[in-house]
Formats: C-alpha cells, structure tokens, sequence
C-alpha cells in the first residue's frame, strides 16, 4: 500500500469511508499501539484501547482541522487522553476497592506537574522551535526571543538593536511567519 497524507486520510474517513480507516490503522497502528502499551503498561490492556481509539478517531475524523495542526500530533492527542481516561478508571476502581481502608487518602494525591508523555512532547517542540530560530538571521532571532520569551518591550528591543520601532515590527512579523512556516514543515 503506498502512503497518503494522513490528513487526507482523516478527512476521507470524516466522509464516511471505510478505507480510510484502514489506510488510518495500517499507517498510524503500530505508533498508536506504543503511545497505548508505554501509558498503560499491559499489552492485552493497549490493544483493547486502539481498538476503542480507532473507533474514536472515525467518530471524531470530522473534528480534525488540518489548519490547526499536524494529523500526527491530533491523533497522538486522541490516543493520549483515551489512555488517560484508562488509567483514571483503574485508579478510581482501586480507590473504590481501598474505600473504607486508610490506603484510600493515597490515591487522593495528585501529581501537579506534566506526566512524562507530556514532558516528551514539550522537549521535542522546544527543540523544533530552536532548530526554526536556528535558520532565521541572529538579529531576528534574539528580537523574537526577547519579546516573545523574555517578554520585553518592543520599545526597549528596538532601542537594544538602534532600530525604528516600526523596523522591529517588521522583524517581528516576518520573522514569526517564517517560524511558522518552519514549523508547519
């Protein structure tokens, strides 16, 4: 089978088309199945959650918007709270279990912080925004940084870079569309 766009796929399936769903499994399966298998830790467990997110994802394949963002990362995105919702089950079957036992007041306590899944995704993006930085010339560089990341003024950047403030705002401008463009690539 050759590869299609899997945007193009998740709008197929959005019309209703079968195929689509199987060109969806074949091409998206296997990485779907290791988000499943390394969130919930049970093989017989992962594969009865794909089952569950491919027919999630032919009920939803109308909601994707491929303006918005990468087929990939929505389908991840769909898998990811699936799995999650799977493990809020088993932890509020087991605090059902331990109800009336003091191990109960254990599973109360959440972690605040991202998961690790989390922390994976927002290193690779950091890392694809830095690489994008990386191609744009060093003056539009450090300018996006300093408004965007270090949030100061365009009034004090400009003044930095004895630049016009309008010239900044061009910098800036340009500069954001080529990261976008960067990024979407």
């Amino acid at each position: 089978m050759t590869e299609e766009p899997l945007a193009d796929v998740l709008l197929r399936m959005a019309q209703g088309e079968r195929a689509a769903l199987r060109n969806l499994y074949s091409e998206a399966g296997p990485k779907l199945f290791g988000v499943c298998l390394r969130m919930l830790k049970d093989r017989a467990e992962a594969e009865d959650a794909l089952q569950e997110i491919m027919v999630k994802l032919w009920s939803k394949a109308h909601q994707f918007d491929p303006m918005r963002g990468q087929p990939m990362s929505w389908i991840v995105t769909v898998a990811r709270n699936h799995c999650l919702d799977r493990l809020r089950s088993r932890k509020a079957a087991l605090r059902r279990e331990a109800a009336g036992s003091n191990d109960a007041a254990m599973f109360e306590v959440a972690d605040a912080g991202p998961g690790p899944e989390t922390l994976v995704e927002m290193k690779d993006e950091a890392r694809r925004i830095a690489d994008c930085l990386a191609t744009l010339d060093t003056d539009r560089a450090s300018a996006i940084r300093s408004a965007y990341l270090d949030g100061r003024s365009y009034d004090d950047i400009a003044s930095t870079f004895g630049i016009p403030l309008n010239t900044l705002r061009s910098w800036l401008h340009r500069g954001l569309r080529k990261l976008k463009e960067c990024m979407d690539a």
